[in-house]
């Protein structure tokens, strides 16, 4: 856990969701560990389970279906942000 599989260099006014776009379909990981800015269905989420990965991404506050998310596993995502 916490190892970069792969990486895509965007311009620093790019939306994360773009780099996830091109990134996701090339992933081999079973599990992807992101912040809430990638809550999203139709980008994110719908993809990743739809290829039998698990996401473990934190819902926004303002969601209205909550999800099921390991807190303990998803504080490791901290192990990726410090490799930057």
């Amino acid at each position: 856990m916490g190892n970069p599989t792969d990486f895509h260099l965007t311009p620093g006014q790019t939306c994360d969701l773009d780099g996830a776009d091109i990134l996701l379909p090339r992933t081999d990981a079973n599990t992807t560990s992101a912040d809430k800015g990638y809550d999203a269905d139709q980008r994110v989420l719908e993809p990743l389970a739809e290829a039998g990965k698990t996401a473990l991404i934190p819902p926004k506050r303002h969601c209205v279906e909550s999800r099921d998310d390991d807190r303990d596993l998803y504080k490791t995502r901290h192990l990726i942000e410090n490799f930057f």
